[in-house]
């Protein structure tokens, strides 16, 4: 499964394909912010191509004009100072292009990874601000590959290849003039080997480039197969499967090294080729040069220019996969950025009316995706402000759908939601969703301390809200037996807590933030009874007074609700107190008979 987020990177469900020229167009008021020093660069990509081409063309003037008129005198009349101020020349025009590029280098770099963190920043803003559903559609992997995998791709596009490209076009195009300049004809022939090569990069690129992306997806097989079987590692061994994981691992790696060798061989035989075809240009300039007359300071001038073409050429060809990646990198990403929430904010939002009388579900239908695969069916029913109102049902029913309808995670397809009479849709998504906690039966701890996750580093949490909250829902007992008490890092998911203390950080989390509506998604149904009594018994201190929507899979939690709502398939059965609905002797009396059962007047857990 793991692998399969992998193999599918193209386009997301959701995302519509963004051409190369409309990714780079994204791209630019990124670019535009650093265009200063940009510049900067590409003036010093200049002056390392003058520095690169001068040498060569010293190293001329020295064989011809010095070297030979020492040589034509007597050996005692002989001066080579002028050809030792020659070679000093060059190294120090070597060392200053040295120099230059790594301030190039430095400088690119720098512009590069602020890029990215601009793109990246835009890119989370971005995804925080798509609704639930396309969550639902586009799994975590791939949502994190183009947060990291494709900004370090473009990334290594902007910095490397891209750049390498401009440099060694500049470079080649220097050369040609050079060439040009001291022997046209000569030029003329040697540089019809271009079109040879051009022709070559562009059947390597077309034969190879399929394999580069099964490489990357073949390795992404390794790295999830490992990922899978170590995640899992307590489940490998417990039942014996060390031999299956093996198997597993041992077969995606073999994958990735056939295709890893096909490539391997296509770059060795092209560069061969690259090769050959340079031999064969000096070969030329020896033949041609020796009928045509050409001096041999001149050949060597042409030579040593030959030489220092073929690493940009040969370069090009080694950077069209990276090319490729960044290329599909940025495409993928403008692809996400071009997605437009389906939950929006009105044009024309009312405030908060406040929450006086009652949360109303009119007729509400609802499904996850667009066919009449309805969840929920005509529902209707009233929150009152300050009641308990619990939901009970088995799971699927649609519980917790109608928690995701009340914050606005998605919209019903018909029907509608209203505080005091008030549609949310009218309502700012963070006017709404900041007047209500959640407390989920999945505890989500994130780095930091103790008080960091409780108050979630919000401003307006003061650290003796923080300390009230912890006290009321009783967790204040363990975190003073801390070793650093609220100061105390948190583990990878908390990992240094029990399932029952992390609870209890998520009730005191909830009720830090003083919330209008408390909402309690099958909040107890992973603790264990001793640590349940004590949540229970917050909880009737924290809900008093308060408006609340408990989501029970227990439903000792809910017994002294105000109003219970039965939920099946989507829609209400039943509605009424505990009391009441057990006498009905309905579907929520036979819900609780199946949970409990009585033993000498005590009510104990059937299992």
């Amino acid at each position: 499964m793991t692998a399969e987020l992998y193999e599918h990177e193209d386009i997301g469900k959701d995302e519509k394909d963004v051409s190369v020229r409309r990714a780079f167009r994204g791209l630019l008021p990124f670019l535009a912010a650093h265009k200063k020093g940009l510049a900067l660069c590409l003036l010093l990509l200049v002056a390392v191509t003058a520095m690169t081409l001068a040498w060569p063309w010293l190293i001329q003037q020295a064989i011809d004009k010095i070297l030979r008129g020492q040589l034509d005198r007597p050996a005692a009349e002989r001066d080579f100072s002028p050809l030792v101020k020659v070679g000093l020349t060059v190294v120090l025009l070597q060392i200053a292009s040295l120099a230059l590029m790594y301030i190039q280098r430095v400088k690119l770099e720098t512009i590069g990874q602020n890029v990215m963190l601009d793109l990246k920043r835009k890119l989370f803003d971005h995804i925080l601000s798509l609704d639930v559903s396309y969550f639902d559609k586009n799994p975590v992997g791939r949502v994190m590959a183009r947060v990291e995998s494709d900004t370090e791709s473009l990334r290594m596009l902007f910095t490397n290849t891209v750049v390498l490209i401009v440099g060694d076009v500049v470079l080649i195009v220097g050369i040609l003039g050079v060439m040009f300049y001291h022997h046209p004809r000569l030029a003329l022939v040697l540089s019809l080997s271009l079109p040879a090569l051009a022709l070559m990069i562009y059947v390597f690129h077309r034969l190879t480039s399929h394999r580069f992306l099964e490489v990357r997806k073949r390795a992404a097989e390794v790295t999830a197969a490992l990922a899978e079987f170590l995640h899992g590692m307590s489940i490998v061994q417990i039942f014996h499967r060390g031999a299956y994981a093996r198997a597993r691992v041992s077969h995606a790696s073999e994958r990735k090294f056939r295709e890893d060798s096909y490539v391997n061989i296509g770059v060795c035989i092209f560069f061969n080729l690259l090769g050959y075809i340079e031999f064969v240009k000096v070969g030329l300039v020896l033949l041609l040069g020796s009928m045509w007359g050409v001096s041999s300071g001149t050949m060597v001038m042409f030579i040593l220019l030959i030489w220092r073409e073929f690493e940009p050429i040969a370069r090009t060809a080694e950077q069209l996969g990276v090319f490729q990646k960044g290329i599909a990198g940025a495409r993928r990403i403008f692809a996400l950025l071009s997605i437009r929430p389906k939950v929006l904010d009105p044009a024309r939002p009312v405030d908060w009316p406040g929450l006086h009388r009652t949360i109303r579900f009119e007729n509400v239908w609802f499904s996850y995706g667009d066919d009449d695969n309805w969840v929920l069916r005509d529902v209707s029913f009233d929150i009152p402000a300050g009641k308990r109102v619990a939901l009970a049902g088995v799971t699927g029913g649609g519980k917790s759908t109608v928690i995701n309808l009340l914050l606005r995670l998605y919209d019903p397809q018909r029907g509608r939601i209203t505080v005091d009479g008030v549609d949310i849709r009218d309502l700012r998504q963070a006017d709404l969703r900041r007047r209500f906690a959640l407390v989920l039966q999945d505890i989500i701890l994130f780095p930091g301390d103790v008080a960091g996750n409780i108050g979630l580093e919000n401003g307006a949490v003061s650290e003796a809200q923080i300390v009230e909250a912890s006290r009321t829902v009783e967790a204040d007992a363990f975190i003073g037996r801390l070793p650093a008490g609220y100061k105390t890092e948190v583990s990878e998911k908390g990992s240094n807590f029990s399932r029952g203390e992390r609870q209890l950080l998520s009730f005191a989390r909830a009720l830090a933030v003083d919330p209008e509506v408390l909402i309690l998604d099958e909040a107890t149904s992973s603790v264990d009874p001793e640590t349940e009594r004590t949540i229970q018994a917050s909880l009737r201190r924290l809900t008093a007074g308060r408006t609340s929507l408990i989501i029970a899979h227990r439903l000792s939690t809910i017994l002294d609700a105000d109003q219970i709502l039965v939920i099946r398939r989507g829609e209400i059965i039943e509605r009424g107190t505990h009391t009441e609905l057990i006498l009905a002797n309905g579907y929520y009396s036979k819900l609780f008979h199946l949970q409990f059962k009585h033993r000498n007047g005590v009510m104990t857990h059937a299992g």
